[in-house]
């Protein structure tokens, strides 16, 4: 049995602006819970490998896949629907299955859309993947499948009860990195690759899903699992750059001070960075991880404005955001911080407030982003439920456009901030001199071009 898994040809915001993507680590996943089922896997990353339909359409004819699993951002859900045609009208017969974020939170939608997706797989994929493909060499029907949306015999969405989420994370195989295109991959050079040691997040930010796709409940793997994925990757592959993807890699500190420590015992000479949270955040942690080969640590510090603040549902405070980003520093890592604009009950003097205290919180590097209302979030049910949505062409859901009406400010205005935001950071005098004295210029080199890429598509329309 052969089970085909594609990321679709799509457009990338993130390549854009550093030239390379990074790797699906979900369907890596499912490639190595297809091996241990004795199917015989295969993947396809149309982004990393720059595909056209065409190129795709040529690789499925060649494999001749009993099973297309597909994966999708939001912006790229439309690319999903088109490689589900292909792969439907190469072969009727094969059984076309659609996950991730979008497709989670949108199945009974995706399924009415795109008539050539079979299954939706709901949440977290490794066990459904495994049962469907169980199902599907005995032949038989997939009613009883927990976690997933279907058509029945008579063409009626059915939507089946959740299933429960993995308890324990080491259960599940280790990504089948010899599937993907290894050497695609790749920042300023130098061979990148991302592991995520845990999933879940105990809390609820307005704007994000991950709680809700992956649980409130933290879980994570081992030390020892850890380790053994990142040997593969530094051993075998010859990877030394390292992206930890973890929603927050510091929220337990002591299990953050423990890997760091076992990285340096291990001797795997990594360079890598990692998310955190401004109040999981502490010298202690930024040290263990900077003499384990960490660089970067990013905050999600999202706003400088305390009344957005609470209505994200944050649950920080710009004085922790100030202490966090000091304690990276002094343990030597570069912070890096996300703010997000536009949200619906903003004022010009919210979004002013956010653009001042980037500068004044102490980031190295900052990013700036349209709050986007994804399926499945808080912001999403409150955009729908006020009327607030001005698209649901999801192709602008991309954090550059703007997609929510705001009570106080035109698109086009934000639009400007966002612009005005990115200026007022990277150009101001203080840093880039002290960028020419201390770093030699590195953020006028590297990070100001990555920045102002970043918001190439988004200045289109700011002034129409």
């Amino acid at each position: 049995m052969r089970t085909l898994l594609i990321l679709p040809p799509t457009t990338s915001v993130v390549k854009e602006v550093l030239g390379s993507a990074g790797p699906p680590l979900g369907l890596a996943y499912l490639a190595s819970v297809a091996r241990m089922r004795g199917w015989k896997p295969m993947i396809i990353d149309g982004l990393a490998e720059n595909l056209t339909p065409d190129a795709l359409e040529e690789k499925i004819r060649k494999f001749k896949p009993d099973v297309v699993g597909l994966t999708a951002t939001t912006p790229a859900i439309y690319d999903a629907y088109e490689a589900a045609r292909i792969a439907k009208e190469l072969n009727p017969e094969t059984l076309v299955i659609i996950g991730g974020p979008h497709a989670t939170f949108t199945a009974e939608e995706v399924l009415t859309e795109c008539r050539h997706v079979d299954l939706v797989v709901m949440g977290e994929g490794e066990q459904t993947f495994s049962e469907i493909l169980e199902k599907y060499e005995r032949g038989g029907g997939f009613a009883d499948v927990l976690g997933i949306a279907y058509r029945s015999e008579d063409g009626v969405v059915k939507v089946n009860p959740p299933r429960p989420l993995i308890r324990n994370l080491d259960d599940v195989p280790i990504p089948a990195y010899d599937l993907l295109p290894m050497d695609r991959y790749e920042v300023n050079g130098v061979s990148y690759a991302a592991i995520m040691t845990s999933r879940g997040c105990p809390y609820n930010c307005v704007f994000c899903s991950s709680s809700l796709q992956f649980g409130r409940r933290w879980r994570a793997h081992s030390p020892e699992r850890v380790l053994e994925e990142l040997r593969i990757l530094k051993e075998k592959f010859g990877v030394r750059e390292i992206e930890f993807l973890d929603d927050t890699f510091t929220l337990d500190q002591k299990r953050a001070i423990e890997l760091s420590r076992k990285i340096v015992e291990e001797g795997l000479d990594i360079s890598w960075s990692a998310s955190s949270r401004v109040n999981t955040f502490s010298r202690e942690v930024g040290e263990a991880m900077h003499r384990a080969g960490a660089h970067t640590v990013y905050f999600g510090i999202e706003s400088g404005s305390e009344s957005t603040l609470r209505f994200i549902g944050k649950g920080i405070t710009k004085r922790q955001a100030v202490d966090a980003v000091k304690a990276a520093k002094s343990a030597g890592l570069n912070a890096l911080g996300s703010f997000v604009i536009g949200f619906p009950y903003e004022t010009e003097e919210d979004i002013r407030k956010t653009i001042k205290f980037s500068n004044k919180v102490g980031v190295d590097l900052a990013q700036f982003t349209i709050a986007t209302p994804y399926p499945g979030t808080r912001l999403w049910e409150m955009a729908v439920e006020k009327g607030l949505l001005l698209t649901r062409n999801w192709r602008k859901f991309t954090t550059l456009d703007v997609v929510m009406r705001s009570l106080y400010l035109t698109p086009q205005r934000i639009k400007k901030f966002l612009l005005q935001a990115y200026l007022a950071f990277y150009l101001h005098p203080r840093r880039v001199l002290i960028d020419v004295f201390r770093n030699r210029g590195f953020i006028l080199r590297r990070a100001i071009p990555a920045a102002f890429r970043f918001i190439k598509r988004a200045i289109a329309g700011a002034w129409e």
